[in-house]
C-alpha cells in the first residue's frame, strides 16, 4: 500500500493541475493512516504522539478502529500498548454524546470540485466501429452484436 501511495504521489507531482488538482492533499486521510501503520514500535507511542503528530487528521474513533484491527502477521510487531487502547476507548466513551464523533469511517465529502460533466468532457471519445474487434470475438457466434453496423 505504501508502495502503491508513493506511486500515486509522483503521479500527482508530475501531472499538471488540471488532472491531479488537490488530490495529494484530499488523501491526507489516508497518508496518515498508511503512515501510523508502517512505522515501528507502535506499543512504545503515546496517545498524544500519535494524535497530535502523526495522524492529527485522523479522528480518535479512525486510530482507535485502526489500532484494534491491525496485526501484522507477517513480522508480528503489535500495534498500540494496551493503555493507549484503553485511555482511546475512555475518550470515545466521553465523546460520545457528540454526534459527529461517532463514526468510525471517513464522512463522504461534498466538496469534491468536479462534477459529473467535467469528467465526460474530459474523457476522449472513441468511435466504436473504427476498432477492430479481436478475432476471438469476431469468430464467436455469441458476440455478433458486437459487428453489427
Amino acid at each position: 500500500v505504501k508502495a502503491g501511495l508513493a506511486e500515486l504521489e509522483n503521479w500527482c507531482q508530475d501531472a499538471t493541475e488540471e488532472y491531479a488538482g488537490s488530490a495529494w492533499d484530499e488523501l491526507k486521510h489516508i497518508r496518515q493512516a498508511i503512515g501510523f501503520l508502517v512505522i515501528h514500535q507502535k506499543s512504545q507511542k503515546t496517545l498524544d504522539e500519535v494524535s497530535r503528530d502523526l495522524c492529527p487528521v485522523l479522528s480518535i474513533q479512525q486510530l482507535y478502529r485502526i489500532s484494534t484491527m491491525y496485526w501484522d502477521d507477517k513480522y508480528g510487531t503489535h500495534s498500540l500498548s494496551p493503555d493507549v487502547i484503553s485511555n482511546m476507548r475512555v475518550l470515545m466513551t466521553e465523546d460520545s454524546n457528540n454526534a459527529v464523533s461517532s463514526t468510525f469511517l471517513l464522512d463522504d465529502d461534498s466538496s469534491i470540485p468536479f462534477s459529473v460533466d467535467d469528467l465526460v468532457k474530459s474523457t476522449e471519445q472513441i468511435s466504436i466501429p473504427e476498432i477492430e474487434p479481436p478475432a476471438l470475438i469476431k469468430d464467436n457466434t455469441g458476440f455478433s452484436f458486437l459487428l453489427e453496423n
